[in-house]
This record gives C-alpha cells, sequence and structure tokens, in this order.
C-alpha cells in the first residue's frame, strides 16, 4: 500500500476490545458502514476480566445477545464490592438478570466479534492507527499495516483504545485527573497459595492456574516473572514457586476523565474515556454501557434521523455516569487500602441492612443508571431501563427485550387511547396506558392517564414511523 486515500467509510472505529465490538454490531445493525481498525494481529492469549454484571446482561439481552453468554459462564446471585466484608445481594434489584455472570473476557470478545463481522463489520487486526486529522466533515486517519501506511477517510472516528488511547492523544483531548498512588503486579500464574488474602498476598481462582495480586515496590523494574516472584516472597516472608506464568501487568490507582466523549467528529468510548481502579470487576461492563448508549445515537446522526443534540447527549449521560463510576471504584479502592477505619465500619452497617444493600449493589453495577428525559412525570421508571416486560400482541405473545432486537425505539399503545405505536397488552402492569423506550431500553416516556409528554419525548429521538 502506498500513502494515498484508499478507503471512504461512515465510521472508523479504533481498537477490537468489548466497546469498540460492541460499538460496531450496534452500527452495522443500523446499516452504517464501519471499518474496525485494531493494532494486535490476534485476539489476546490473556484473559483481563471474568465478569459480566446484571447491568451489562440487561443491555446485552435487548438485542438477543444475553443468552449467548449466559449458557456458558456460572452466575453468581450477588454483586462484588470491594473493601468491605459484606455480600451485595441482587435480589429485588432493578434488572431482568439478577445476578453476576462469571465468563471470561475472551470469551466475550470472541462472541462479540463473531456477532460484529456476521453483520458486516470491515475488521482489520494488525492495523494501527498513527495519525488523525479532522475537519467539519470528518476525519482522515493514517494506518499502518504490515505492507504499509494508507490513508482512510471517515465521517466520524471513535477511539475504543484503551487507557493510553492514540485517538484521545491525536484529538488534544485532555484527560484530567489524579496519577497513581498505589500500584499493583498482577500474575496469572500457577502456584500453591491458598485463595483469598495472605499477608498482603491476593490469590483469585481461575480455570487452570491464579491470579495473584501483590504490592509493587519497584516501579521502574523490568516487569518480569522474578519481580513478581520477589515481592510475593517479601509479602508472605517465606518462598513460594510461581510457575508458566500466562500474563503479567500492572496497575494502579490513577482516576482520569475525558473531557470531551464528543469532540466535533471524534468520539471516545471506554477505558479511552476514562480510566479508574479495577475496584467491583466494572471495567468491561462500563465499555460495553458506554457502546451501547453511543451506537443508536451515531447510527441516526450518520443517517440524517437525529434531531439536534442528539450526539452530543451521548457526552451529557455517559460523562456523568462516569464520574459517579470513578467516584465509586476510588471509594472502594481507599476501603481496600486498609485505611477506612470508622469509615468502612458505617459503610459494613449501612450494608448489612436490606435497604443499603440493595442501593449499594445497584450503584455499583449501574442499575440506578437513569438519563434525563424531556417527559414530565415522575413515574419510577422513567430514565431507567425498562424492565423487560411479558407483552401480548395480535400476532402473539412477546417481550419489550424481543422488540428492541432491530435497535430502533419502540411506542406501546397499552390501552388503545394512544392511536399509534404497537397496540399491545402489559398484563402484569394493568395500570400502563403507554410507553415510549429509546432504543437502549431506556425509558423515554410512561403513561398512566393520557399523552402529556409524548411529544417531547418522541422529538429528542430519531426518527422513525410507528
Amino acid at each position: 500500500m502506498t500513502d494515498v486515500l484508499t478507503d471512504l467509510t461512515d465510521v472508523l472505529i479504533v481498537g477490537a476490545g468489548p466497546a469498540g465490538l460492541l460499538l460496531a454490531t450496534e452500527l452495522r445493525l443500523a446499516g452504517v458502514d464501519t471499518v474496525l481498525v485494531e493494532r494486535s494481529a490476534t485476539r489476546p492469549g490473556f484473559c483481563r476480566g471474568y465478569n459480566l454484571n446484571a447491568r451489562a446482561l440487561d443491555l446485552l439481552s435487548r438485542r438477543g445477545l444475553a443468552e449467548r453468554f449466559i449458557a456458558e459462564g456460572w452466575q453468581v446471585p450477588h454483586a462484588a464490592f470491594g473493601g468491605l466484608p459484606v455480600t451485595l445481594s441482587l435480589a429485588g434489584t432493578h434488572t431482568d438478570h439478577p445476578f453476576s455472570l462469571g465468563i471470561p473476557q475472551t470469551r466475550v470478545e470472541e462472541v462479540l466479534e463473531q456477532h460484529a463481522l456476521h453483520l458486516g463489520t470491515d475488521l482489520r487486526r494488525g492495523h494501527d492507527l498513527r495519525t488523525l486529522h479532522q475537519d467539519a466533515d470528518g476525519v482522515t486517519a493514517t494506518v499502518a499495516a504490515a505492507d504499509g501506511e494508507y490513508r482512510i477517510r471517515a465521517r466520524y472516528l471513535v477511539g475504543c483504545d484503551g487507557g493510553r488511547s492514540t485517538v484521545r492523544k491525536q484529538a488534544g483531548i485532555a484527560f484530567p485527573g489524579t496519577a497513581a498512588t498505589r500500584v499493583v503486579l498482577l500474575a496469572d500464574v500457577e502456584c500453591d497459595l491458598p485463595y483469598g488474602v495472605t499477608d498482603g498476598v491476593m490469590v483469585i481462582p481461575r480455570p487452570g492456574y491464579s491470579r495473584v495480586l501483590v504490592a509493587d515496590e519497584d516501579r521502574a523494574a523490568p516487569l518480569t516473572l522474578e519481580l513478581v516472584q520477589t515481592a510475593v516472597d517479601k509479602a508472605l516472608g517465606r518462598h513460594v514457586e510461581l510457575r508458566n506464568p500466562r500474563w503479567l501487568t500492572r496497575f494502579g490507582d490513577a482516576v482520569r476523565q475525558a473531557a470531551e466523549y464528543v469532540h466535533g467528529r471524534v468520539v471516545l468510548a471506554g477505558d479511552a474515556a476514562h480510566i479508574h481502579p479495577p475496584a467491583g470487576a466494572i471495567g468491561v461492563n462500563v465499555a460495553l454501557d458506554d457502546a451501547f448508549n453511543l451506537g443508536w445515537k451515531l447510527a441516526a446522526t450518520v443517517h440524517g434521523t437525529a434531531p439536534d443534540g442528539l450526539l452530543a447527549s451521548y457526552h451529557t449521560e455517559r460523562h456523568a455516569a462516569g464520574v459517579q463510576l470513578l467516584a465509586s471504584t476510588q471509594a472502594q479502592a481507599l476501603l481496600g487500602d486498609g485505611d477506612g477505619g470508622p469509615l468502612r465500619d458505617l459503610m459494613t452497617r449501612v450494608a448489612h441492612h436490606p435497604a443499603g444493600n440493595k442501593a449499594f449493589a445497584e450503584v455499583i453495577t449501574g442499575l440506578d443508571t437513569r438519563y434525563p428525559t424531556a417527559a414530565g412525570g415522575n413515574h419510577p421508571w422513567l430514565g431507567l431501563l425498562a424492565p423487560d416486560l411479558a407483552l401480548t400482541t395480535s400476532t402473539g405473545p412477546t417481550t419489550l427485550a424481543t422488540l428492541l432486537g432491530p435497535g430502533r425505539s419502540v411506542l406501546l399503545d397499552l390501552d388503545g387511547g394512544l392511536r399509534r405505536g404497537l397496540r399491545a397488552g402489559c398484563p402484569d402492569h394493568p395500570g400502563l396506558s403507554g410507553l415510549l423506550v429509546r432504543p437502549d431500553g431506556h425509558v423515554a416516556w410512561i403513561g398512566t392517564t393520557g399523552t402529556d409528554g409524548l411529544d417531547a419525548a418522541l422529538d429528542r429521538l430519531p426518527t422513525q414511523a410507528f
């Protein structure tokens, strides 16, 4: 290849992790030409995480994807909360999936990649973004591949390329926050250490190996098995052999968030938009949440069916969610440092209370995510992810998740008074007269009597016939 403009596309996504792959599926579902470039030639041989939380499963179920993961994973009826000796039960929380799902992130990415390819994504592995330049009409990117560099022109470019995002740096997007004060070594190895925490060494069971975490007291040293071995031996005061390393890394408690998730024709999602301590095993889940919020908005913008401000609302909604995410992960990291004292005692007592336990579980997992709406009213569902309602229609029984599968808004006429939308019955909630749900499943309008606020809510959504 030569340094000439060789490609044109609607959207160029950089980074084929969970955020990039799910975003590609959402865009292709809407018929948007999508190129996805990934610097690594193959999927990673190591596994970063092992958790899909209740919120992520709820979102994936709105596209018919959750069952594929549930069939392979193992269910745990509680949420992770670092630093407190309390189990956060998911029973009775605002979710259709009251459990955390243990499943390798490698498998999540594999399934999402298969789905993205099935929908027609142009996935290019071994292609590395080098530069980008945006103007009023789009972005021109220079990409390096095995046989040389080429340039690609896109109407929008989305950086899903991690905490050290090339896209974010090239676009000049500020990334304010705090630097790491504590660094941890992580090693996926075979060893004879017991699971749990022993003398500052945490051991987490994994299929066929253990994940070992220990404080890094020599950040300048090259990351090797010997470095981890020395740190573990020092913490334990004895030697326990670490064998057959699968993956070695180090991470800190740095907290940063992009000042702009939407910067002209450049957009950020996942770790490119925010970094935080890994407390609560939330990383992959919030990346999926970003992509699910962005996909339908970007697709409508490309197609010219978006109302003014729709793409900007991605920043408004997900930046606010990111602020809460960073605060909750920081809190868990502080509680886990051993200096919590009275604060840990207070929060433990609150978490032992049923109402406090439920509130903690919903906050930590994002189940309390509520987006602003144009509709008035104070119904408890307004702005939240709608439950997967059981519905009856003229063609037979269905569910709200099934209706959301094509990635479009859903308007339900539940009592015949709307005279538009899908006429349906909702036996479990006879008091509802109508419901407007965004493509991502969040309630934009809900009616119990009359249609006040419906037109204002529709004006905020992509144009479509109901």
